[in-house]
């Protein structure tokens, strides 16, 4: 299946705000940097020549590009749903014949599970989803042909996801992939990320900051 790969990432200097108290601004950037360079790897790993980076910021189209990703470049930060609608244009745009998009927070996802996921779709036409840890988000999306359906990401977006696709008379596939269902939103996320088994830079660089003693003064 030829398809694109999206991420869409908003400005760095923005990101992660529900760790504001527990990570300084500094923190949370490289944060954000560190969790795009870990998923930009896995993608690009599993679907060289495929993967594209949706942003509007500058610091993060030279990150994609040395990691090997293409970049779609947004006007202005408009949100993670008309991020995904743009790259779902683009790919049509351009013949593919499939769409996958997971997001930059994710950073345990593995070369392995991105294979997983594409390969769940044997007859190349179709929809299969990977839900969040908690079951409400949408971690990862793969649509063939790219305009199958829209998406709307926010919680309850998983549910929301498998209704508009079986209103379609779809047979939504399921996946439970824990790398690509970890995000990183809250402290509780960041205790899950450091006690994975999936190496990473993200969690080598809250080692750095005593990440998990600060964690332990939470309990």
């Amino acid at each position: 299946m030829r398809l694109l790969a999206a991420v869409p990432v908003k400005d760095l200097v923005n990101a992660k705000q529900r760790l504001i108290s527990f990570l300084s601004a500094r923190e949370r950037r490289e944060l954000a940097r560190a969790m795009l360079d870990d998923v930009l790897e896995a993608l690009v790993s599993a679907l060289p020549g495929s993967v594209v980076v949706v942003t509007a910021d500058a610091e993060v189209m030279e990150l994609a590009r040395r990691r090997g990703a293409d970049c779609l470049i947004e006007s202005a930060n408009r949100g993670h749903t008309e991020a995904v609608a743009l790259a779902q244009r683009s790919a049509r745009a351009g013949g593919l014949d499939g769409f996958l998009t997971i997001p930059g927070d994710a950073p345990c996802v593995t070369a392995e599970e991105v294979s997983t996921l594409v390969a769940a779709l044997p007859n190349q036409r179709g929809a299969a989803f990977v839900p969040s840890l908690s079951g409400f988000g949408t971690n990862a999306a793969l649509l063939a042909p790219p305009n199958l359906m829209p998406l709307k990401f926010g919680e309850p977006s998983f549910e929301n996801h498998l209704e508009a696709a079986r209103e379609r008379g779809l047979n939504p596939v399921v996946l439970q992939l824990p790398g690509v269902g970890l995000d990183i939103d809250s402290p509780e996320d960041l205790r899950l990320l450091l006690g994975g088994g999936t190496p990473t830079r993200s969690a080598a660089l809250l080692r750095t900051w005593d990440i998990p003693a600060r964690l332990a003064l939470r309990s």
